[in-house]
């Protein structure tokens, strides 16, 4: 029974943000991430020249402190009581995933382009997105809505539990440091390139297995919910090298042959066009309903991930402590 007590914090994250989501009013360690990255980035700049080895410093320090944090934390409540303990790895557990924000702020976009009203669903699509909305018509906003989940189902839900898999929520915050570094600064353009080179990097190795099972469990998932999981499969293999990133095509890609649909593409940013190959097939329009079929693949599949979150888990904990 002992060997099952390191999956509970990992179930009950999953299950508490599946219900509750991160709510907003409430401090949230992943903006403290964000926070930290913000103040060592400004440093950075005003005290080395070399961007590069500022980065590479900037990244192994928030790295440190946000693997460091939450182990003192669990450390501490562990040692008072398990109960506490796993209340509050399961607090943290649940910190490292956005299913249920995902489901919740691209379900907005459904719902305001299915009543055509192509502003509100713009200025919602605009809130998920890196991209400029502006230039989007209705079908392009609710492209953006269901590429933001495809690829968010990996880098927001099935990556981060992967890690907790291996390590509990310590492991989530290893990750989700460097995914949040790259997000704000592992851009390949010119205020970027240099700071943000080493977190892009290794954003990118980080990802690598995660992205590729669970484009895989996407695939499997595709049947579950009534899609087509053999166009999944095919589309995956075809289209997952269609983009900048070794990662990021890997999920869009098996969602996109789910579903039938052409994604990607060119986009602006920053005001700049950015040419990218697409994604898929254009084998029927683009319709507000896709987003709903979408956020049932990325629940599926964020299941299928946490069975096997929980069986690495299991056969870890039963390794080091039979």
């Amino acid at each position: 029974m002992k060997h099952f007590l390191p999956v509970l914090p990992i179930l009950l994250g999953f299950i508490l943000d599946s219900i509750v989501g991160d709510p907003r009013n409430f401090p949230h360690p992943i903006r403290a991430v964000g926070n930290t990255v913000s103040m060592l980035e400004k440093a950075i700049r005003s005290h080395f020249q070399n961007l590069r080895l500022g980065g590479t410093i900037l990244a192994l320090t928030v790295i440190l402190i946000w693997t460091l944090l939450p182990i003192i934390v669990l450390v501490a409540g562990y040692k008072i009581h398990i109960a506490l303990g796993i209340a509050v790895e399961s607090a943290l557990c649940c910190y490292m995933l956005a299913a249920r924000d995902l489901c919740d702020e691209s379900m907005e976009v459904c719902k305001l382009a299915e009543n055509s009203d192509i502003e509100g669903a713009r200025k919602a699509v605009s809130m998920i997105v890196g991209r400029d909305t502006a230039v989007l018509d209705l079908d392009g906003i609710v492209r953006a809505a269901v590429e933001t989940v495809a690829e968010n189902t990996s880098d927001g839900v099935t990556a981060p539990l992967f890690y907790m898999g291996f390590g509990g929520a310590a492991a989530g915050f290893f990750y989700k440091s460097v995914n949040t570094m790259d997000s704000m600064i592992g851009y390949k353009n010119e205020k970027f390139a240099d700071i943000g080179r080493f977190a892009a990097k290794l954003d990118d190795v980080m990802n690598f297995i995660p992205s590729r099972l669970t484009a895989i469990l996407v695939t499997v998932a595709s049947t579950l919910v009534g899609l087509d999981g053999k166009n999944s499969y095919k589309i995956w293999k075809r289209d997952r090298r269609n983009h900048s990133s070794p990662n990021s095509a890997q999920t869009e890609a098996a969602f996109a042959g789910a579903l039938h649909l052409r994604l990607a593409g060119d986009a602006w940013y920053f005001g700049e066009l950015h040419k990218k190959p697409y994604i898929g097939d254009n084998d029927r329009s683009i319709e507000p309903q896709d987003i709903r079929k979408a956020n049932r693949l990325m629940y599926a599949t964020s299941v299928l991930m946490l069975v096997i979150s929980c069986a690495f888990r299991i056969l870890i904990w039963g390794g080091i402590f039979q």
